[in-house]
């Protein structure tokens, strides 16, 4: 068994998100890391109806629950330690961090003091109260190939940001071109054209500043001592599997401000020989481009689960 684990983006997050993981000892000391950054504990910080799509309260929810649901995984392999199974890791956006997280380089506390910090630089540079006086944005594109999305997001002033399969893409860009841009793709044929709700361009060169200053806050980021065996880290800018820390770290600054190849990641998983996959983290958007680019393997989102047992089990089968 080769298991691929995805660490999710922003954009799930709901008052249900921490379900599973809630009363799971070896996860406790993961809320209470994020508690003093979040000002009270992310169990209780969904259940209020407060904004958890604000950019930096959904960073660092988003690490926690990727961060929490791997103490699952980690209980699967510990229970099978005779035939551990094969684990390759990458995340999407904010899940980038989270994974390297689980590959064992940073701690968790390390993780979540810098999604904190990566959302802080994102917003200093783009946000809303930035001071460009630009409200910006990202919309997703569906239905028409990726170069030629790409070109029209550069016609109406916006910019390529992730490419996720050979006919969906997200551009980023100020709000009023990306409404054009979405009317103009959904008139060329787009099955799918719409801004999320995200308010800021990630990943495009307008977070250029943004990259420059996450990359001097991960160079004094302790490093940590990988288990061993570790599982496999794939860069979740281009699918590259990060042999070198400094090379990985260069590339999680990086994709601030560079297109992210989430597209290429898959296939890098598909090469790995993935045969199960498993979202960890908010949603399921992740488990749903897995299954259409990895049709042979067999994928589910930790959501799927009813119980964390489950998850552990459904694990422990496959190997």
């Amino acid at each position: 068994m080769t298991l691929a684990i995805l660490l999710s983006g922003q954009g799930g997050q709901h008052s249900g998100m921490f379900d599973l993981t809630a009363d799971r000892p070896e996860a406790q000391g993961i809320f209470a890391a994020a508690t003093p950054l979040l000002g009270q504990d992310p169990r209780d910080l969904v259940r209020t109806g407060a904004d958890l799509h604000a950019n930096r309260t959904g960073q660092i929810l988003c690490c926690v629950a990727g961060l929490a649901a791997w103490t699952l995984v980690q209980a699967a392999q510990a229970s099978q330690a005779a035939r551990p199974a094969r684990v390759v890791v990458a995340g999407y956006s904010i899940g980038d961090l989270a994974a390297f997280g689980c590959a064992g380089l940073f701690a968790p506390e390390t993780v979540l003091d810098l999604a904190a910090a990566r959302a802080e630089a994102m917003d200093a540079v783009a946000g809303p109260d930035s001071g460009r006086g630009i409200p910006y944005g990202l919309a997703g594109l569906r239905g028409l190939p990726a170069e030629r999305c790409f070109a029209m997001a550069g016609e109406h002033g916006c910019h390529p940001a992730i490419r996720n399969a050979v006919d969906s893409v997200v551009v980023g860009g100020p709000v009023e071109a990306l409404d054009r841009l979405c009317a103009a793709a959904l008139a060329a044929g787009a099955a799918r054209a719409v801004r999320l709700p995200v308010h800021i361009p990630s990943h495009t060169p307008l977070l250029a500043e943004a990259s420059a200053r996450f990359a001097e806050r991960l160079a004094e980021a302790p490093l940590a001592t990988p288990p061993r065996p570790a599982p496999r880290l794939l860069s979740g800018l281009d699918g590259a599997a990060v042999f070198r820390p400094e090379v990985g770290l260069a590339k999680l600054a990086a994709q601030l401000s560079q297109t992210l190849d989430w597209a290429a990641c898959l296939e890098s998983i598909g090469e790995f020989g993935a045969d199960h996959v498993l979202e960890l983290g908010p949603g399921h958007a992740l488990a749903t481009m897995a299954r259409a680019a990895l049709p042979d393997a067999r994928v589910h989102a930790l959501e799927d689960f009813r119980r964390s047992a489950g998850v552990i089990q459904w694990i422990e089968d496959g190997a």
